[in-house]
């Protein structure tokens, strides 16, 4: 049986198009997780350590008092991991520095003089404070911990504050490779908490969590869902950051067997993850789809049923009749993720079309999990469709500009008509006034 749904994109239908590109938002968005929320939301307004704590107890089931949502001091010298997986974090935190250092140099203040006397540019300085959430759940993820945190301090934040669910089943513990990023990167401020309350959390302050402007990082819907409604109170965040969804553009040239893997990757993340195949060559995609089969039956049950769904119901391939066409589709779904594999002499000609993801990358040589763990490019990227307005957690993410401008008496006295003409014209008497007391009558 194959796995990925097969599609032609010149035989879609418009319904059926946008059928393939609308993803992520329905559950997100759901009247009823809205209305859940809502009420976490309210409940920790209201009671903080309590609510939160609280959260824990009937979503987690996990009994922890307001005292213990802090992650002690102790809890981080002590947490420990194999030392592969040690180098491997001072690996990805290596090239995360490098990535948003040169970022951070590129983000410098600015001046330029517009007309004589009249100097104009930008100031560029971190936000105050950021919270960061890192998911628990399915998987352990010290990786989020590292992708958000380097920026975040790159930039300069001076309040970071972490909130990561506790695991699974246990007694409150959090995934000792997350506190062992969080220990290298020198952040103290670290809290055990459920998804959306610890989320409210940041966005109120309570007696143990302190309140910040901006909150990012990935999550389950409900942990979304908690983002969006929480900027109804004045916090910041990113949109969206789940769940995951990837695409492929690969012509003849590639190899299905890497090719299988590598959809493979973002596939095995949940069944609500999307993955879809865009290809020139119908024989490519059969070969794909034999050699997914075959890897699919070496996942773990529950990654196999997970991949099934992303390349089926979720996603699937779509053959197309050039590249051309190829770059339209993946341009309108808007990946958070997408490989080009296409042959060397038209690689630079389809990249030059592609202007709608999260991230590009290049080649069969650079996997997503590459880029997920290692590489140092943003690997928390916006889906939904976001990627046509947004970009993945960077430096940047963590900066704002303030616009700056001196004008000399020259300038002023240039600019003066010009200013009183539109005062006058929009209805602004004292913006006109400023400007005539200052020009010397003749």
């Amino acid at each position: 049986m194959a796995v990925m749904r097969r599609m032609h994109w010149d035989a879609m239908d418009e319904t059926e198009r946008e059928a393939l590109c609308h993803r992520g938002l329905d559950a997100i968005f759901d009247p009823a997780l809205r209305a859940s929320i809502g009420r976490i939301i309210d409940d920790v307004r209201a009671n903080g350590d309590e609510a939160v704590c609280r959260a824990l107890r009937d979503f987690d089931r996990i009994n922890i008092e307001p005292h213990q949502l802090r992650v002690s001091a102790a809890e981080l010298a002590d947490a420990t991991v194999s030392a592969e997986v040690d180098a491997a974090i001072d690996d990805a935190i290596a090239h995360l520095r490098t990535f948003n250092n040169a970022l951070r140099e590129r983000a410098a203040d600015w001046w330029i003089e517009s007309e004589p006397g009249l100097f104009v540019g930008e100031k560029v300085t971190p936000i105050a404070s950021a919270g960061l959430f890192v998911p628990s759940g399915k998987a352990s993820y010290p990786s989020v911990a590292y992708q958000l945190g380097v920026p975040a301090i790159v930039a300069g934040v001076a309040e970071i504050a972490l909130v990561v669910p506790p695991v699974p089943g246990a007694r409150g513990e959090v995934d000792p490779a997350v506190l062992v990023v969080c220990r290298k990167l020198g952040l103290r401020n670290v809290f055990r908490v459920n998804g959306p309350a610890g989320i409210a959390a940041l966005g109120f302050g309570t007696e143990s969590i302190p309140k910040v402007r901006k909150v990012v990082g990935p999550g389950s819907p409900a942990v979304t869902c908690a983002q969006v409604e929480m900027q109804r109170h004045g916090m910041a965040t990113m949109m969206l950051l789940g769940p995951t969804e990837a695409a492929v553009i690969a012509d003849d040239s590639a190899d299905p067997v890497r090719l299988a893997a590598d959809l493979l990757i973002e596939a095995e993340h949940g069944t609500d993850s999307a993955v879809v195949l865009v290809t020139t060559s119908a024989a490519l995609a059969d070969a794909t789809d034999a050699e997914l089969t075959r890897q699919i039956a070496l996942l773990p049950d529950v990654r196999a049923i997970a991949a099934r769904a992303a390349l089926g119901v979720n996603g699937g391939c779509v053959v197309v009749a050039s590249l051309e066409s190829a770059a339209a589709v993946v341009n309108r779904y808007a990946p958070e993720h997408l490989q080009l594999v296409v042959h060397d002499d038209v690689r630079q000609p389809t990249l030059d079309l592609l202007t709608e993801a999260g991230e590009i990358l290049l080649g069969q040589h650079t996997p997503f999990s590459a880029a997920n763990f290692v590489i140092g490019c943003p690997a928390s990227l916006p889906t939904s469709g976001f990627a046509h307005v947004s970009s993945g957690i960077t430096v940047e993410t963590f900066l704002k500009r303030t616009a700056v401008a001196h004008a000399d008496e020259t300038a002023m006295l240039r600019m003066a008509p010009s200013v009183i003409a539109l005062a006058d014209h929009e209805g602004f008497p004292a913006h006109a006034a400023a400007l005539r007391m200052r020009v010397p009558r003749a």
